[in-house]
């Protein structure tokens, strides 16, 4: 029987995707309808939503509060819901994952960068930059983007910077190949996390459950994980 995982805050479900193939059960939870989430959805407060039942945990608080756009006055009501949702996760006594933007305030958190697994479209690298907090180890490499070659995924489109970079605006099918989402709308894009990275988590979680530590070692850059079709960073 697969382990059964939850995930909160799931959005459209990139990081349940990834679970998903990396070998769990997943359910998920979001305040806001979603159509295209691909696994049992439950439309609900996420931080009401009963734990029990479930062997491990995944949250992605919004993290407007956190983003660089705060700066441009756009999120100025943004709530900070990462001290409550550590709080909770903690309480069930079982593994979990706290991911969010950089800026957040996560405690001793791995960073994952696309480029690190492949990620990208016509010649440029998706960074993406994401941190994951824990309970239990994860090994990642350094960010392996390239300066000046990288691409956005964004809800309102291409940004100016982006676009001067790339010649023209990204569209939205070649958000989907960098960010390797085949189900999502561009908005939806926009607050996703590849499904790669909850996969390659996914491996040590897995271990952290039967009480081992998951051992990268095989994974070099050039070998495909199998489950997911996309490179896995050695550490």
């Amino acid at each position: 029987m697969k382990p059964k995982l939850l995930d909160l805050f799931c959005g459209a479900g990139g990081a349940s995707m990834g679970y998903h193939r990396a070998g769990f059960e997943v359910e998920g939870v979001d305040i806001e309808s979603q159509p295209h989430y691909p696994f049992k959805f439950y439309q609900a407060d996420a931080l009401e939503f009963p734990l029990e039942g479930y062997d491990v945990y995944h949250a992605s608080p919004p993290c407007q509060a956190y983003s660089r756009a705060k700066n441009n006055g756009s999120c100025k009501d943004a709530l900070g819901l990462i001290p409550e949702t550590r709080r909770i996760l903690i309480a069930t006594g079982k593994p979990f994952i706290i991911e969010n933007v950089e800026g957040a305030p996560l405690i001793t958190p791995a960073r994952l960068c696309g480029a690190s697994f492949g990620l990208g479209v016509s010649g440029f690298d998706l960074n993406r930059h994401r941190l994951f907090e824990s309970n239990f180890p994860i090994l990642t490499s350094p960010c392996q983007h390239h300066r000046g070659r990288t691409i956005g995924v964004y809800g309102n489109g291409t940004n100016s910077y982006h676009r001067n970079k790339f010649g023209r605006c990204v569209t939205v099918d070649e958000m989907r190949e960098a960010m390797g989402i085949d189900w999502m709308v561009r908005k939806e894009l926009s607050q996703a996390i590849p499904p790669c990275y909850t996969c390659f988590i996914g491996k040590y979680l897995l271990a952290a459950l039967h009480g081992g530590e998951y051992q990268p070692s095989d994974f070099f850059p050039e070998r495909r994980c199998d489950t997911c079709d996309v490179r896995h960073p050695s550490n």
